[in-house]
């Protein structure tokens, strides 16, 4: 394996994205701050949407260049083909960070290219079939985790270290490379995309890296010698990710709502309902995320039974069962209106009887002094008939 091929790619996506993201935050601060409600996204609201982008060009031009000089091995053509299939994934979402496209639309696209990566890998017909459905449905899992700052690139990068040191095992560079630039690249990424988050991913980034993630995973599932454990092992590193999708589906299910709408119910709005911060709630992923990791690590390389690998998603079902008990479909403390039930007179409160107007030259008294012709409160005045401006004269 060429180790320092990898290790040099690896440094070049972290440059380029780190310069790109930094570039486009620059961008996104000069065009002005938010929108107002009801109007369209201002330009400012696209650019951080857009910052995924860097992402997308830091590590498909490091792949790119260290498959080009032989970082990938014999694997050239399984680079190039996830390569190809991972761009087509983020073109797609940058168009649907601009301009949002149909759920049919974005699905046919990501399994064509899911079918294009598959096939340039020479997977046999019926592994190429359950590839495909995988790489689809482990992408969408993996880009719902953008809800909130730096849980995407958090998660993200602690999976693709897991899938680096899979492929490490085995001593597969056409494995490990795409797995080493996108954890350079997501660190990178997240210099800029932690609480406060000045960039997001948006559809663009959190598409790609999904697609990455799931296309490495099962390249090296397939690849996996016949000793090796990839069947129980390697579903384990998406745990997080699969979690919040099941979660999300559960809880729409079980309230009657659209399963492809969102209604802010993912773990970490579920996390923030209970006060955890923004960067606790990344963290708290990424340990989540770490843990799932290192336990399918080790019993793909062996070191543990693969019996093992059932206690990340067994505390992963629980911490699912878990969270369905936190209220996500409530309004905010303070908005809810309480209707009276069927069949009770509403009370209805009698008009304030109206205030006869003061005579001319008359100094209104009482609750009168307190508001102003147009009804707006205002300064009495000092008790002593002094000037408010003599009583700040004499006080400094």
């Amino acid at each position: 394996m060429n180790v320092l091929g990898i290790i040099a790619s690896g440094v070049a996506a972290l440059f380029i994205t780190v310069v790109l993201a930094k570039g486009v935050r620059r961008t996104a601060l000069r065009s002005g701050t938010g929108r107002e409600p009801g109007a369209r996204p201002s330009r400012a609201g696209v650019v951080r949407r857009l910052g995924g982008a860097t992402v997308v060009l830091g590590t498909g031009a490091a792949a790119a260049a260290g498959s080009a000089l032989g970082a990938a091995g014999d694997g050239g053509r399984a680079v190039t083909g996830l390569l190809a299939g991972a761009g087509i994934v983020a073109a797609l979402g940058l168009v649907h960070d601009v301009r949002p496209l149909g759920v049919p639309l974005r699905v046919a696209v990501q399994t064509g290219a899911a079918a294009l990566a598959v096939y340039l890998a020479g997977f046999s017909p019926v592994a190429g079939v359950l590839a495909v459905i995988w790489i689809v449905l482990a992408t969408q899992a993996f880009a719902l985790l953008d809800t909130s700052d730096g849980v995407l690139a958090t998660v993200g990068a602690v999976t693709a270290a897991g899938l680096l040191a899979c492929a490490a095992v085995d001593g597969r560079a056409e494995l490990a490379l795409l797995p080493a630039v996108l954890l350079a690249g997501l660190t990178g990424f997240l210099l800029h995309n932690w609480h406060p988050a000045r960039i997001r991913p948006g559809a663009c980034g959190s598409l790609f890296t999904g697609f990455v993630l799931a296309s490495s995973n099962a390249l090296i599932h397939v690849a996996a010698p016949s000793e090796r454990t990839a069947w129980a092992a390697l579903p384990v590193l998406a745990a997080v990710a699969l979690a919040d999708a099941a979660l999300v589906l559960t809880s729409r299910r079980r309230a009657s709502r659209p399963l492809l709408q969102d209604c802010g119910d993912h773990i970490t709005h579920r996390l923030r309902r209970l006060r955890v911060t923004v960067p606790g709630t990344a963290v708290l992923l990424g340990l989540w995320a770490g843990a799932s990791v290192a336990i399918g690590t080790l019993v793909y390389a062996g070191v543990l039974h693969p019996a093992l690998a059932l206690v990340p998603l067994v505390g992963s079902a629980l911490a699912v069962l878990a969270l369905l008990r936190i209220p996500a479909y409530v309004a905010p403390p303070g908005t809810a209106v309480r209707r009276p039930a069927t069949g009770t007179a509403v009370p209805r409160t009698p008009p304030a009887p109206a205030t006869p107007p003061t005579p001319a030259g008359t100094a209104p008294t009482g609750a009168e002094a307190a508001r102003t012709a147009g009804g707006r409160p205002t300064v009495p005045p000092p008790p002593t008939g002094r000037p408010a401006v003599g009583l700040t004269a004499d006080r400094s």
